[in-house]
């Protein structure tokens, strides 16, 4: 595992590389915000999304509902006002990289969007700074931080200061086939009380021919989904992290606990390992599961939202309702799991930062905050739902939905979220590829101390590790 020489997007964007991979990068970000004719105020908005194409629905509810409505309030104030969004609908390294390029140089669009991963990485770099900096101590009043929860606001924190706004958040849980289950003899109101339980449960759909019994993501083809999916909810329910401050864990009695439960289903016929090589062996697994051929998956709410959904769904399940279970992800062992905990999760979601080279950040602020209103997000949901940052809008529209609404109810409050370090993704992918491993038959405790001596490659040395 060990030896692996890594450079992530950003990094090869600060070492003044990367140029070279945005060739054929979709429509460039505007870089030149300022004045507009006879001293408009002139605005940009880049999220990783185009009209018809990437994230069509965020792209079309910013260029039609939101900027519309944020320039006529401003004339409305005596502010002449242009603003423009600048879509995009690449790769999200290639994105992410374009943004650092951008930044580095001091353009770049005026807000735009980031994973919430990145923001230790673009805060380190000094890319971008925290809101008070760009925007004085107005930031502190908008009035939408008194419906956004101190733990959904920790997306956008990096070392205890603020970057910007978190765009939404999601729950990881537990969904299983209701018609498989009733075939193997499971119980359709399944909730597996411990890692036993998802095993024992996974032997009995064994039974069935042609089933995969049970997908959890691994190795590094799965990309960020093997941490978010598998690693970090499996990691949180066997009472262990990945960090604490800004010092990692290694070589823990966790985390081999964790690799031994992937060698339990992937050395044992309980799941496909030729998924977890395959470039689109996630897609895939969806189609399995909407297919009938897969009993238990491990997703994010995007799985329920945007994958099987039967009318917009990549994978659609026309009785999905009615066929689809879904349960919290359970400790190792009752109490066993972070803070002694019976069940856990794992959320994640973008952010929303301001350029803190932006000549209008009085300005840019207002449209960041018009963006995150309760008006805009019911508009930009209308009839669907999801789970947003906002307290006031998830109590309406999540009743349309008992699926979020247990998301919201029952996963948020004993959710973890992923670290605001710079190093994460770095630690990420050794993660990956220690899953990988153990796919691939190498023995957990030998991994976990290789997956050791990866993080003292990545930290530079030990002054960093716990263990």
């Amino acid at each position: 595992m060990g030896g692996i020489a890594r450079r992530t997007a950003l990094t090869a964007a600060v070492l003044g590389g990367g140029s070279a991979a945005l060739a054929g990068c979709g429509s460039p970000l505007d870089p030149r915000g300022g004045e507009g004719s006879d001293g408009e105020v002139a605005l940009t908005v880049a999220t990783n999304a185009v009209s018809g194409g990437k994230n069509a629905d965020e792209a079309d509810w910013i260029k039609k509902w939101v900027i519309p409505r944020f320039v006529r309030q401003q004339r409305a104030k005596g502010v002449d006002v242009r603003a423009e969004f600048v879509p995009s609908g690449v790769d999200d390294e290639q994105y992410k990289t374009k943004l650092a390029l951008d930044l580095k140089a001091h353009a770049g669009p005026d807000i735009m969007s980031l994973d919430g991963i990145w923001v230790g990485e673009f805060a380190q770099a000094e890319y971008i700074k925290p809101l008070r900096a760009v925007v004085g101590p107005g930031a502190a009043r908008w009035e939408g931080w008194r419906q956004i929860s101190a733990k959904v606001r920790s997306l956008a924190r990096f070392e205890g200061q603020l970057y910007g706004i978190p765009a939404g958040t999601d729950a990881r849980v537990l969904y299983f086939h209701k018609p498989l289950f009733r075939r193997a003899g499971l119980p359709e109101d399944w909730q597996p009380r411990s890692w036993q339980d998802i095993l024992d449960a996974a032997r009995r759909l064994k039974r069935l021919p042609g089933v995969t019994p049970l997908q959890i993501n691994a190795g590094t083809a799965m990309g960020e989904a093997t941490t978010m999916q598998g690693v970090l909810p499996l990691l949180a329910g066997a009472g262990g992290q990945v960090s604490k401050g800004d010092r990692w864990y290694g070589d823990t009695p966790q985390l081999r606990a964790v690799l031994k439960f992937y060698r339990d289903i992937y050395a044992h016929g309980l799941g496909d390992p030729r998924l977890q090589q395959e470039a689109k062996g996630r897609d895939k697994s969806f189609e399995k599961f909407a297919g009938g051929k897969l009993g238990i998956l491990a997703e994010g709410d995007y799985f329920w939202r945007d994958v099987i959904s039967p009318k917009t769904g990549t994978s659609p399940m026309k009785r999905r309702d009615n066929d689809v279970g879904y349960a919290l992800f359970p400790a190792r062992a009752r109490g066993e799991g972070l803070a002694g905990r019976d069940y856990v999760s794992l959320s994640g979601g973008a952010v929303h930062v301001l350029n803190p080279h932006t000549r209008h950040p009085q300005q840019a602020f207002e449209l960041l905050g018009a963006l995150h209103s309760a008006a805009a997000l019911r508009a930009r949901l209308g009839d669907s739902a999801m789970i947003t940052e906002r307290d006031d809008v998830n109590d309406v529209v999540l009743d349309k939905d008992p699926m979020l609404r247990f998301c919201a109810d029952k996963a948020m409050p004993v959710t973890t979220f992923r670290p605001g370090l710079a190093a994460y993704p770095e630690i990420s992918l050794a993660l990956q590829e220690a899953t990988a491993q153990v796919v691939a038959g190498k023995n957990p405790d030998h991994t976990a101390a290789a997956y050791r001596k990866e993080l003292q490659e990545v930290l530079g040395g030990n002054d960093r590790l716990i263990s």
